[in-house]
């Protein structure tokens, strides 16, 4: 609120009038501020993702399944195998055919390292087409949960 004196009259007269000046400067202050700290405030790991617009590709007839289970046994097919006998089980099964895609699939609670081990095994064996097999998003979100 401003006051405005006047000589002429004992009474002070108001002005309704607002300043917004100050009003002014402090939100361009304020815009700077956060056009500042807004690209530091955010979480950025530099990684150079591929692009993927390729539809999904078509399922075999007979897809061969080798599953880590949540103890890390292996089962291919419906089959149990050693880690031992993995390539055997794989040579009979495809018949050497290593040009065959292996679909692997394993429980969550498998450490990303099991996993690994395993995928390290099929590189070994000479399988190196490997395609890891997880739900559906749309299959996720109509499964019921259950609470412990």
């Amino acid at each position: 609120m401003a006051v405005q004196l006047d000589h002429r009259d004992d009474d002070l007269a108001e002005t309704h009038e607002i300043n917004v000046t100050p009003f002014i400067d402090v939100i361009l202050v304020l815009l700077i501020i956060f056009m500042v700290a807004a690209p530091l405030a955010t979480v950025d790991v530099p990684v150079d993702l591929p692009v993927s617009n390729a539809a999904q590709q078509p399922r075999p007839d007979r897809p061969l399944y080798l599953t880590i289970r949540a103890d890390l046994g292996l089962t291919l097919g419906e089959e149990t195998v050693t880690r031992e006998g993995l390539a055997a089980a794989l040579d009979a099964a495809t018949k050497r055919n290593r040009e065959e895609r292996i679909f692997l699939r394993a429980d969550q609670a498998v450490a990303y390292g099991d996993v690994m081990q395993v995928m390290n095994a099929l590189r070994a064996a000479g399988y190196l087409k490997v395609a890891l097999v997880g739900l559906e998003q749309a299959a996720v979100a109509a499964a019921p949960t259950t609470s412990p």
